[in-house]
């Protein structure tokens, strides 16, 4: 058992961001220090291939509670975020953005409400519930992440009203017991996911967004966009064959309405295909309906896999501290050497 385990622990994942990294640092390592001495700070150096390193370095000489974490190429903000969770060694471990585009504050908030509140599991930082806001963020890049929030929120439980963020605090046994795959952004959504499934607890805490003014943003639409598609059709494949199923069936009803108004006229042609048009319609949109509801099932049962495997994770992670408790105390008992008569 290690006596000097950090408190808190906060991930940083990086990726070019020499111009604001020893700023950044500076501001949550004061932060930080406002409340808790015992902390630590992970830099995930996801492949940068500018001198972000090197600063960093430099950062721990002075400042041993700052670690540096990092390799070659460049694999994604979700390869960066697992590889910080698993070393990470703090009862509370949190998640923010290199350029702080939420203060450094936020993080303060975040474990004070999961220290002031046991029966909470995680905590998300959110511009978009009440009492959040964003300041001067560009006004597509907030149309899109207002209405990508909305879509993959209904996608979930849990009635969260931002789902992508980073700004985040976890329980360690909450975030260590995630089977977590993703490399890139979506890992947020994984983790949301994945831990609602699981049963824990969120709290949604409002934040306050403000856009980056020092580096370059890394965000690509395209690429972020088709990946959020993806994961909330994974999530409630309904969304698609539900809707085009009964696009289809309606469809079909349709056809079978215009038949009939034809039939009353006398003006109905045996010769058109309008009844095997209308039963093909009617009979593939049932089927991609069945294959919605088959989907839907289907998730069911993996989210029931997940809380399995939370509890095998528990179990597995309570042996472990018993295993370190017994072989710290057992290395803590005194020598019995032998009387000489």
């Amino acid at each position: 058992m290690n006596h000097n385990r950090p408190e808190i622990s906060v991930i940083v994942p990086v990726f070019n961001e020499q111009e604001g990294i020893k700023e950044t640092l500076s501001r949550i390592a004061a932060a930080l220090n406002t409340r808790w001495s015992a902390w630590e700070i992970l830099v995930v150096n996801d492949g940068s291939a500018d001198s972000t390193s090197e600063i960093v370095r430099k950062v721990i000489r002075y400042e041993s509670r700052v670690r540096l974490i990092s390799y070659s190429l460049n694999q994604g903000r979700g390869k960066a975020l697992r590889t910080g969770f698993a070393a990470a060694r703090g009862k509370i471990i949190c998640t923010t953005d290199a350029d702080l585009s939420y203060h450094e504050s936020h993080l303060v908030k975040m474990i004070e409400a999961l220290q002031r509140n046991p029966q909470i599991d995680f905590v998300v930082g959110s511009p978009y519930a009440q009492g959040g806001r964003a300041e001067g963020v560009p006004w597509h890049r907030l149309l899109i992440s207002r209405l990508g929030n909305k879509v993959l929120g209904f996608a979930m439980k849990g009635s969260l009203s931002t789902v992508t963020g980073i700004l985040r605090a976890y329980r360690t046994d909450c975030i260590k017991s995630l089977e977590l795959e993703s490399d890139g952004k979506e890992i947020n959504l994984e983790i949301l996911s994945k831990a609602l499934a699981m049963g824990y607890k969120p709290y949604e805490m409002p934040a306050v967004l403000r856009g980056r003014t020092k580096g370059k943003s890394k965000f690509k639409f395209r690429a972020t966009a088709l990946s959020h598609i993806v994961f909330s059709l994974y999530e409630r494949p309904i969304l698609l064959f539900g809707l085009v199923g009964m696009f289809l069936m309606a469809l079909g009803m349709a056809g079978g309405l215009y038949i009939i108004l034809l039939w009353f006229n006398s003006s109905l042609n045996p010769d058109r295909p309008l009844m095997t048009l209308m039963v093909i319609l009617l009979l593939t949109g049932l089927q991609i309906l069945l294959f919605g509801f088959l989907g839907t099932q289907l998730v069911y049962l993996r989210k029931e896999l997940y809380k399995i495997q939370r509890e095998n994770k528990t179990l597995q992670l309570r042996l472990e501290s018993n295993l370190a408790q017994r072989h710290f105390f057992r290395g803590k008992r005194p020598e019995h050497r032998p009387q000489n008569s």
